[in-house]
This record gives C-alpha cells, structure tokens and sequence, in this order.
C-alpha cells in the first residue's frame, strides 16, 4: 500500500487507528481454547468486529513466535483474513547487516505480504537499507519509543550538536528513505514531546502506540502530530482486544474502537 492509497483510506474511514494483535492465550476468552486454533479464532472474530473502525492491523510478532511453527501458521492464516484495503504492520523490531536484514525483508514482505515491519536503527543504515528495496513496502524506524528504558539511550545528547539520539537517528534516516516508505515509531506517552518531534520530520507518517491501556493522551497526540496527509497511525491494542473476556469479547472490542475512531474522526475534521 502506497502513501496515497494509505491516506484515501483514513479519509474514507475518517479514522486513523491500528489495532495491535497482541494475541495471548493467557489472556484470551477460556472457551476458545478448545477451537483448533484459538489464536486465529481470536484474531478473526476481532477483526470481523473492529475493521470498520480501524485502516492498520499490527501483530507483534512475539505473540506468534512464542508459539513455533503453530503460530506462524495462526500469523499466516492471520494475514489472509484481513481485508486487502487494510494496511499491516508486522511488530517484528528486525535489524540486521546486510544479507540478514535482506532474508528477513524476504521472508515479510514476499513470504507473509505485510505492508510494512518495525525496524531497529542501532546497527545503522547498512541494516535498513535492504527492507527499503521494496515496492509499496514500508519500514517503520524506531524513533522514541513509549517504554521506561527509552530514557536509557534514546535521550543520550550528543557533546557536538546538542541533540539527542533519537533525533539524530530520525534526522540521519530520512536521506535513506522518502515519506512514501519510511515511518516512525513515537511513543503516545512521548505527546508532551510530539509537536518538536513532529518538526523533526514534517511529512512522514509516525506509527503511534501507547493510548488506551498505556494512558498515552490522543488529542494531544493528534493536535500536535498530524500534517497534511494526517500523518499518524495510532495504535492500540489491549484496551480493545482484551475489552471483555467473556464470550462477548468481541462485540466489546468493536465498542472499544468505534469509541476511539469516532473520537479520532473529531481530530480529523479539526486539526486535518
């Protein structure tokens, strides 16, 4: 999915959230685990549910790895049941030298069709290079993440420009790939932040997880991190998925996300 195909697709569904397929069977509803394969059966009755109200879909890849070869094989059928005009995210976190970062872009982008992968920029621009190789294919940069040890490295100011590794790392990123295949992660909880952040990189998309159960603000978010083309893709997972854990989880996710996109549909016609 290109920029513009992207950006048609919030505007028609005046919506920009991604919901997070953090599928655990710890945490899903206790009748599915008798089902064959109770991860796809979660994931396809929160998707029958929510894709009206969501344009991005984004697995962490953790979730299904944990599980061997059956969850590559829940992430797959996964992949097949959601709808072709839904962008997709594959929550992977890869980065590697060359001909590794090459097989993993392979194996996402060719074997399992994702849209687009979250990437580690620590081992620099020979490990993204080769996931920008691809066609309509977008590599989602680590930029300044929601989590507690963020501060540990991601704060680090420079003795010789004064800025901080996450601004260098955003700034350096943005001569390897164009804003029609490189995006940023940017924590929600980072929103105090977002509006220097956004000047950091006016045109990109930012990827946005950390609202809902992570207390992240989104209209702050929103006011202060949205362009022209929007801009972001915000994302939640837990809040939605895990709504209910009873046998209408479900029908809960869906009122969780149309609460949110309708939320997100005010911000649109406000700050778009």
């Amino acid at each position: 999915m290109n920029r513009k195909q992207l950006f048609d697709l919030i505007k028609q569904k005046q919506t920009y959230l991604c919901v997070g397929l953090d599928t655990d069977l710890d945490k899903i509803p206790k009748h599915l685990l008798s089902e064959k394969d109770p991860v796809f059966e979660f994931n396809k009755q929160i998707i029958d549910a929510t894709h009206q109200h969501c344009v991005a879909y984004k697995p962490n890849l953790a979730f299904y790895e944990a599980l061997g070869p059956k969850g590559w094989e829940s992430l797959q059928k996964t992949l097949e049941y959601i709808p072709k005009d839904i962008f997709t995210i594959a929550d992977a976190k890869r980065g590697d030298i060359g001909n590794t970062s090459s097989l993993y872009a392979k194996a996402f982008f060719e074997q399992l069709n994702f849209d687009s992968i979250t990437v580690a920029p620590y081992m620099g621009e020979d490990s993204v290079k080769p996931f920008l190789k691809f066609k309509d294919k977008w590599v989602i940069l680590l930029a300044h993440t929601s989590n507690i040890g963020a501060a540990d490295f991601q704060l680090i100011e420079s003795k010789a420009n004064g800025r901080r590794l996450y601004e260098e790392v955003m700034l350096r990123a943005q001569s390897w790939g164009s804003t029609d295949q490189l995006m940023f992660v940017v924590g929600a909880t980072q929103a105090d932040k977002i509006e220097s952040i956004r000047k950091l990189a006016p045109e990109h998309f930012f990827l946005v997880p950390g609202i809902g159960a992570q207390g992240g603000d989104l209209e702050l978010v929103s006011k202060f991190g949205m362009n022209e083309q929007c801009g972001l893709l915000v994302n939640s997972a837990r809040a939605i998925i895990y709504a209910s854990a009873e046998k209408d989880f479900a029908q809960a996710a869906k009122r969780e996300a149309e609460k949110v996109s309708e939320e997100m549909k005010i911000y649109l016609n406000k700050y778009l």
